[in-house]
C-alpha cells in the first residue's frame, strides 16, 4: 500500500494521466504563488515556498512530487516568473541555485518517505519534514558556500531561516496530521 495522503485518499488520481498532469500544473502554480508570497518575519521575510515543497513531496508521493519540481525548475528556467525574484538559467546558477536544486531533493525524499508510510502522526511528520528540511538548505548553503565562502553562507543563508523554517515545519506537520485523521473518517 503507498503511503502518500493522495494514493491513499484519492487513488484514481495517481491511476489516470489527466489527473497526474493537472496535479503537477496545480503544484507548480501552489509554488510560484507561495514564492511570491512574503510574510514579515524576523529576521528576514518568510516565503511559504518551502512549506510547499514538503507538502507537495508528503501528499504526492516522490514520483509525482519530482514530476512537479522538475516541471517547477523547467518553467523558471526558460524565463517564467516562477521563483520569488528573477528567472532563468542565470538566475538558477546563482546563489538560490543551490536551495532550488535542494527543492526536487527535498521533494523526492519527503515524497519517498510518504511512499512507505512515514509522516502520519505528528512525531512521524515533524521527521519527515526535518529531513527534507536539512536536504534543502545542505544543498542550498552548500552551493552558497562556494560562491561566498562557508562562514558567509551559514550566517546569511541558514541562520536567519531557521525560526521561520520551525514555525513552517510545525504547522505543515499540524497540517498532515489532521488530513490523515480526516482520512481516516
Amino acid at each position: 500500500m503507498n503511503g502518500n495522503i493522495l494514493s491513499t485518499l484519492w487513488p484514481r488520481a495517481q491511476a489516470q494521466l489527466l489527473y497526474k498532469v493537472l496535479l503537477v500544473a496545480l503544484g507548480v502554480l501552489l509554488l510560484a504563488a507561495s514564492a511570491k508570497v512574503q510574510v514579515p518575519f524576523w529576521p528576514v521575510p518568510m516565503t511559504l515556498q518551502t512549506a510547499v515543497v514538503l507538502l507537495i513531496g508528503v501528499t504526492y508521493g516522490a514520483r509525482l512530487a519530482v514530476s512537479t519540481l522538475v516541471s517547477y525548475l523547467a518553467a523558471g528556467a526558460v524565463g517564467l516568473p516562477v521563483f520569488a525574484t528573477g528567472a532563468g538559467l542565470a538566475y538558477m546558477a546563482g546563489p538560490t541555485g543551490g536551495y532550488l536544486a535542494g527543492f526536487l531533493v527535498a521533494a523526492a525524499a519527503t515524497g519517498w518517505l510518504a511512499d512507505k508510510g512515514h509522516g502520519r502522526t505528528v512525531l512521524s511528520a515533524l521527521a519527515v519534514f526535518a529531513v527534507g528540511e536539512a536536504l534543502m538548505f545542505a544543498l542550498g548553503v552548500g552551493w552558497l558556500s562556494a560562491l561566498i565562502g562557508p562562514e558567509r553562507a551559514v550566517a546569511g543563508g541558514l541562520l536567519p531561516f531557521i525560526p521561520a523554517e520551525i514555525l513552517k515545519v510545525a504547522l505543515a506537520s499540524a497540517v498532515v496530521t489532521i488530513i490523515w485523521k480526516q482520512g481516516k473518517r
